[in-house]
């Protein structure tokens, strides 16, 4: 392993959290690396249109470029395009990070690592995320008002979803796309009485053009016209270097925090959609970044500059 240097802070992952931390700490002075490997949610094609001062919205490619671009502006702050596939923590309280054959260290440590989203998988099913396939009404119901709407998932939260966009529009179909299902009788009956099908069937193939979904058809042989899909299937937080470090998770596997994105070791702090201490949204994402790198400038400091 050739060591390539040491930082203030070491931040894994380079989305809105991730960036965000970044330039707060580089802000305070301190010397900061970010590891990025231009994956995750803000690396689809979404455009999000939440957040406050974004007249026209924003995709939030452009977003994490522009925060790229504002953090490298400060000298002491660099991001490296790796892959961090372990982290220690030392006797004397370092982090040493592990990347593709080198090492880098740190006197803190900030995980905003995200989750993966489980879209349903056919040909080219990358190209349609964030244009015509979404997975949160936050964010992209509004858009999607009045059209052909199709949620693929085969849980309560998939049926409450479909009867949260039928407020939006009146064409909303609901596939499983699973052998089985778990939606509950209850919401069956709230499903039907909202006039909303649900087809038990799996998803074969999809027809589209520029992102944009035109037909699913499904291994039943049924063809599905639609506009926008929304995929309720859930997501696994990637939380394996905290595993490692022995940092608390959920019972479902995110990250434990305080409200100052303070995890239960010692200097290392989580901000964004790997903690779901907030809703999954950029304008939460950078106020956890803020807020962990807040919390970690204080954690560096020496005991003469902090409060007894």
């Amino acid at each position: 392993m050739a060591h390539q240097g040491h930082a203030d802070a070491l931040i894994v992952g380079g989305g809105p959290a991730g960036l965000s931390a970044a330039i707060y700490l580089a802000r305070y002075g301190r010397s900061v690396l970010v590891f990025d490997r231009d994956h995750g949610r803000s690396t689809h094609h979404q455009v999000n249109r939440n957040y406050l001062g974004f007249v026209d919205g924003i995709a939030a490619i452009d977003l994490r470029e522009i925060g790229r671009r504002q953090l490298l502006r400060y000298p002491r702050a660099a991001v490296v395009h790796h892959l961090v596939d372990h982290v220690r923590r030392d006797e004397d309280g370092t982090f040493t990070a592990h990347a593709q054959g080198h090492t880098w260290t740190g006197a803190v440590l900030v995980l905003a690592t995200g989750v993966v989203d489980h879209y349903p998988h056919f040909r080219d099913w990358e190209t349609y995320v964030g244009t015509s396939m979404f997975w949160c009404i936050t964010c992209d119901g509004y858009e999607n008002r009045g059209k052909d709407v199709l949620v693929v998932g085969h849980t309560d939260i998939a049926a409450v979803e479909a009867l949260q966009l039928h407020s939006l529009t009146d064409r909303v179909r609901l596939l499983t796309n699973s052998h089985t299902s778990s939606i509950s009788e209850k919401y069956g009956r709230r499903l039907a009485g909202a006039n909303i099908p649900v087809i038990h069937d799996r998803i074969a193939s999809a027809v589209g053009e520029g992102g944009r979904l035109e037909q699913i058809v499904t291994a039943g042989g049924l063809t599905l016209p639609l506009e926008a899909l929304f995929s309720i299937q859930g997501a696994t937080p990637e939380a394996r270097l905290a595993h490692e470090l022995g940092v608390t998770t959920s019972r479902i596997g995110y990250i434990a925090v305080d409200t100052e994105q303070k995890t239960n070791v010692p200097g290392v702090y989580a901000a964004g959609d790997i903690t779901a201490l907030h809703s999954h949204q950029v304008s939460a994402a950078v106020h956890e970044g803020a807020q962990a790198a807040s919390a970690a400038n204080y954690y560096l400091y020496p005991p003469e500059l902090k409060v007894q």
